[in-house]
């Protein structure tokens, strides 16, 4: 195909490409004339045969939009042939496309160089000027070399970013090579480029890389990569403040520049993906960069309370939040993280230094500078005159609280007998219900500081489940020997687990969604409380008595749906098996008892505590009577034998009182 090729004819050219690959079948012209269509698309060559009705700077913008986007879709498809990258979802490219592809990739990578003209130019500006110099190779056609694209045009940036991961995705599972070109350039701009569009093209490109490696791949490939830029990424901490305020406010004068929101939030995102290399990866592979996010925890808090945009401290916060609940990568790994179950030399080590950064920062009234917007709706935040109506951004209230509870969980795990005296936890619990206080004008009316669990995290079931789980864990260390001292710190568990059978109305089909899924932690947090029941009953009647049957406000935004409050009540007298379809796709017979339902009011004065307690129990008692059926049935997704037997001696123990 010749060079001077007219920019309609090269336009039809790549979209006939694209519609093949897309149907699974081999374009008219040969590899080697698809690869030069590409090249002098992606270099955005304009020869004399131009339509005058368009002007050429938005020609060569087209041309480089299709070209890099069939590039990038090439690599794609041949990268999700690998066994170790394929799911039921994804369709197989015929053997003959598949040659067909890779040949043209070979062509273009190897015989033209293509490599060092995306990252020389996507990955610094975006503008097309042109230098028009001879290939060096024979085999490639004269070509013009991009050497700058301009700030502006972000479009092209990003789909040559996509292009490149793409190809040194497919190298790394083809060859087990990292592209020299790319590792150059991306390790250049990690140590010296200032926040633009370079280092946010090459942050974007290795996050992206690594996400799909991360996504069932040999711990080997993982390692080498991250190896070969472990030094280099140690040099992005450049940009998070240090010790003192002078750095602070370095910090603060770095995110109100043009281009630093964004290149943070890059970072961020890298140093999340980072994170979650060292959960899935375990002892596998350790290096210091997959540490940064814990060593760093201190200057990310100082992140969150010095940052002048609020997307960056919320970016922060969420990372801290999923590093310290060990979830870091939820929101793009394949369902949940998969955990290896080894952790890395240093894992216990971090969790602890993070930890320590959050309980040593609330002490120093870190709450007190931590900034809450109102909640983001589609149409904005729904700023008007007043704060009539307003609602609190939840995700930050959430993500604050569990930071904070968790870190005061994992110092009692990690210091044993010297974590903190219960004076100093009450006090980083009253700063925490200080800071709720300020930012929720629901939660300045609770009276009974054990609501605010249910109230804040009512729409939340895997993070009530943490939070409740790191309560439990603090009210067991520290032994409180009044439970009313427990409710004046929040963190009472009986009034916890009455207040979650009160948000699903005492339903116990619903606890048995909880102990199915994997999506919440409620099955160690379920065992663990239920051997406190079994050890303080005379507790739990009292809280029995402190929670009111009808005190059921469990949200700060909306009550639960009534698809998941399902009002009954009855005895355990008759059943009624049923199958209900799981989203899965597996079935489960769940018990429900053909009796009228109560009404949720209620008892009179005086009869509260038993009431209360007796819903509680004939809750759990319909509980271990539908799990031992599904046990005998062979449903059941793991042996229940010790939950069983905790159920069976908490009815006997309420069977005990009478």
């Amino acid at each position: 195909m010749e060079r001077a090729a007219g920019y309609s004819q090269r336009f039809d050219c790549l979209t006939d490409a694209y519609r093949c690959f897309l149907t699974g079948s081999c374009p008219s012209g040969g590899a080697a004339d698809v690869a030069a269509v590409i090249l002098s698309g992606v270099c955005a060559q304009l020869s004399g045969e131009e339509d005058r009705g368009c002007a050429p700077a938005a020609r060569c913008r087209e041309l480089s939009c299709v070209s890099v986007s069939l590039l990038e879709r090439i690599s794609s498809s041949l990268a999700d042939q690998s066994p170790a990258d394929q799911s039921p979802a994804v369709q197989s490219l015929p053997p003959a496309v598949a040659l067909y592809c890779a040949e043209v990739l070979r062509v273009l990578f190897q015989d033209m160089g293509l490599m060092s003209q995306l990252v020389s130019a996507p990955f610094k500006r975006k503008v097309l000027l042109i230098d028009f110099v001879q290939c060096s190779t024979s085999k490639a056609p004269t070509v013009p070399q991009v050497h700058q694209f301009q700030a502006e045009d972000q479009i092209i940036s990003h789909l040559a970013a996509k292009s490149v991961s793409a190809w040194v995705f497919y190298q790394l599972l083809k060859s087990g090579a990292i592209s020299p070109v790319w590792e150059q350039k991306c390790v250049q701009a990690f140590h010296s480029s200032p926040p633009g569009t370079e280092l946010d093209a090459c942050l974007w490109s290795l996050t992206e890389v690594l996400k799909r490696l991360l996504k069932g791949h040999p711990d080997c490939i993982i390692g080498k990569l991250l190896a070969a830029f472990d030094s280099s990424l140690t040099a992005l901490c450049r940009f998070l403040p240090e010790e003192g305020e002078e750095m602070a406010q370095c910090l603060v004068d770095f995110t109100r520049s043009r281009h630093s929101g964004t290149t943070f939030c890059l970072l961020l995102d890298l140093l999340e993906v980072l994170t979650a290399s060292s959960l899935i990866c375990g002892a596998g592979v350790c290096l210091k960069s997959q540490r940064m996010t814990h060593i760093h925890s201190s200057a990310l808090l100082t992140v969150i309370s010095s940052s002048s945009e609020y997307f960056v401290k919320k970016r922060a916060l969420l990372l801290l939040k999923r590093a310290v609940l060990q979830k870091a990568g939820e929101d793009w790994a394949l369902g949940e993280v998969p955990l290896t179950g080894l952790k890395y030399e240093h894992f216990h080590f971090d969790m602890s230094i993070l930890a320590q950064s959050v309980l040593t920062a609330v002490a120093a009234n870190w709450l007190q500078s931590v900034q809450v917007e109102s909640a983001s709706f589609f149409g904005g935040t729904r700023r008007g005159q007043g704060d009539e109506g307003q609602k609190p951004d939840c995700v930050m209230l959430r993500a604050v609280s569990l930071l904070l509870l968790k870190s005061m969980e994992l110092h009692i795990q990690t210091a044993g007998g010297t974590a903190d005296s219960p004076a100093e936890v009450y006090g980083y619990l009253q700063s925490l219900w200080g800071f709720l206080k300020r930012n929720s004008v629901q939660l300045m009316e609770v009276t009974h500081l054990c609501c605010w669990v249910s109230l804040l995290f009512g729409e939340q079931d895997d993070d009530m489940m943490e939070a409740a789980k790191a309560l439990l864990s603090v009210f067991l260390h520290h032994r409180y020997n009044r439970h009313t001292a427990a409710c004046a710190s929040g963190c009472n568990p009986h009034c916890h687990f009455l207040l979650l059978l009160q948000s699903i109305s005492f339903d116990h089909s619903i606890l048995l969604d909880f102990l199915i899924s994997t999506e919440t932690c409620f099955l160690e947090y379920f065992v663990r409380y239920l051997k406190c029941l079994r050890a303080d009953w005379r507790g739990f009647t009292a809280a029995c008595g402190r929670i009111c049957v009808s005190d059921c406000h469990l949200s700060l935004t909306a009550s639960r749906g009534s698809d998941l409050q399902k009002q009954y009540e009855s005895s355990p007298s008759t059943g009624l098996l049923r199958e209900d379809r799981r989203p899965e796709g597996s079935s489960l017979l769940v018990l429900h008892n053909e009796q009228t339902p109560c009404p949720n009011t209620p008892p009179p004065s005086g009869q509260v505590n038993c009431e209360t307690s007796a819903r509680a129990v004939l809750c759990l008692s319909e509980l271990r009577e539908v799990v031992t059926k599904l046990q005998t049935k062979k449903l059941f997704p793991y042996n229940p034998s010790s939950l069983l037997k905790l159920l069976a001696q908490i009815q006997q123990s309420h069977l005990s009182q009478f």
